[in-house]
Formats: structure tokens, sequence, C-alpha cells
């Protein structure tokens, strides 16, 4: 079986955990990978890895490339890749990857890319697990990576929890999604989607309480969540409240966009800055079932490696 192509880019933060960085290199070469873009694991300006005509390179370099990788690999996520949307060619890139198998993945700060890549190419990419904070972290998830593998090694995938609640649904929808903050941030600018009966999923790491609901209302209040089939929370990671909060807290904020979406919203999925994260492709067809407290998505047409 031929080796598996793995390009590293980075379109956010400088990569400060060095040993992560290193530990990922290692695991992805004892899975049969082999890399490209090691250069960028050297590179760093402010909090940025390297500067944004650099980092936009690393994404336009796609375009140009007589041999796609099989793997686009963001190494982190962090702050920066809002910059760099203006720099992207997108007509470039969607006359080179529509159609092909390269899997595009990250999470955190690599939901903008997705969002632009989608709104301005219509190209599917994947949220997902990155080289440091996943593919590097000191134990291994024994979700994460095994199910990265499963979702691009297959044409259909599957991703299976446990909400809260009692649900009975049976939807269809485009699945799109990611980090929350990084979704609101590009409302109302070109490179949203506009994606009506999608299923949207989020997530968030160090958010306050009332922050996500505010988020949340913004996606309520412009129309966004109004056009969606069902919202699926991930997990937000240290969104602690504080005294003043007075008892407040997530559980009190999302009870009130239930109150208010008009659609079913879910919980419990293992997505977000955790170690236990599925891979969802952004952008394809998929089905949503719960019955009581079990959930299934079911997606396909993805791109995926042959």
């Amino acid at each position: 079986m031929p080796a598996t192509r793995v390009r590293l880019i980075a379109p956010s933060g400088y990569p400060h955990d060095r040993a992560a960085m290193a530990r990922g290199v290692t695991r992805l070469r004892e899975a049969g990978c082999t890399l490209d873009g090691l250069d960028v694991l050297e590179r760093t300006e402010l909090r940025y890895a390297g500067s944004d005509v650099e980092r936009a390179a690393d994404l336009n370099a796609l375009a140009a490339l007589d041999a796609l990788p099989d793997i686009a690999l963001a190494i982190r996520g962090g702050y920066g890749a809002t910059r760099l949307l203006e720099h992207l060619h997108y007509d470039a890139l969607r006359e080179r990857l529509a159609g092909t198998n390269t899997v595009l993945v990250g999470h955190s700060d690599f939901t903008a890319i997705q969002l632009a890549l989608h709104a301005k190419c219509g190209l599917v990419s994947f949220g997902g697990p990155m080289l440091g904070p996943d593919f590097g972290v000191e134990t291994l998830s024994a979700l994460t990576v095994p199910h990265f593998w499963r979702i691009v090694r297959a044409a259909q995938g599957s991703a299976e929890w446990t909400s809260s609640g009692e649900h009975a649904l049976d939807l269809e929808g485009p699945l799109w999604g990611g980090n929350l903050a990084m979704i609101c941030s590009l409302l109302g600018t070109p490179y949203f989607p506009r994606i009506d009966g999608g299923i949207l999923f989020v997530e968030d790491v160090g958010e306050p309480p009332f922050r996500i609901e505010r988020l949340l209302y913004q996606l309520h209040l412009s129309g966004v969540l109004g056009r969606q089939r069902a919202l699926i929370l991930g997990d937000f990671t240290d969104c602690r409240p504080s005294t003043y909060d007075n008892g407040y807290g997530l559980a009190e904020g999302f009870a009130q966009i239930r109150r208010v979406a008009g659609i079913p919203v879910l919980d419990g999925l293992p997505f977000g800055h955790v170690p236990d994260k599925f891979t969802l492709p952004f952008g394809v067809p998929a089905r949503l079932r719960v019955k009581g407290a079990g959930a299934q998505l079911d997606f396909a047409g993805y791109p995926h490696l042959k």
C-alpha cells in the first residue's frame, strides 16, 4: 500500500509545544505517512506561525502542486486564520481541489478557513485532529485518531454518542460547524456560507457562559439558527462562570437557547478542545437520528483516501 502523503499547514498560531509537534510527526510516520511542509514547524512571528504571506502561501500552494497530498493537516489553532481570508486564491483552489480526494483537516481557529473555502469554493473540509494537540498529545485518545483514520479511509462515515434528555428525531441536511466564536466572527462577511436546512455543530473554549449564550443569540437573531434543522452542542472547555454570575452557567444559557431557537438542540457531541473528538466533514449531506439519549450522525460524499 502506498504511503499516505501528509502536508503540514500552519494558518494560525506558532508551534509553541515543540515536543508535541515532534511526537505528532513520529506517530504519523509510524502510521505509514510521509510528511511534507515540515518547515512550518520552524516558523514564528509574534503569536503566529510565520507572516500572513507565509501562512497564506501554505494554503495557496495546494493549488499549484503537481501532486496533491492525501491530507493537508493543520498543526494547531490559536488565532491568525482570519487575517488570511482576503489573501487566499479561491478560484485556483476550487479548480485544483474540487472533485479530488485531498483531506483538509483541523479545528478551532481552522474553522475560519473551512467557512471561507466552503463559501467561496464549495470545498468540503474536515473538523478533526491537528498535529500537536491530537497526534502529538502525550497519551493518545482511544477515540480521536482511530475515528479519524476510519472516516478518511472510507466513502461514508458515522458518529454515535449519548445526548442528555429524550429525543425522537430523524432528519437530513448538510453537516457544518466548528468553533462558535469563529463562526460568529464571519457573520455578514463574504466568507460566511449560506447553508439552509443544515445540521450545525458548535464548540468553544475559554469563553464565560454568558458569552457562549450571546454568541448563540447572535446566530439566532441573525436568522442562521432558524434556517437549520438542528443544533448540536459539542464540548465547551474551560467555559466557567464567575462569582458575579450568581448561579448562572452553561446549563442555564443552553436552556435559554432551547427556548428561543425553534429547532432541536442536542448536546454531548465529542468535538472541541478536548482529547476525545470525532472527525466531521464540513458541507456534506448527513442524516441525524436520535432515539431517547442515543444519537447518530451518518454522512457521505466527502473526500477520502483511495
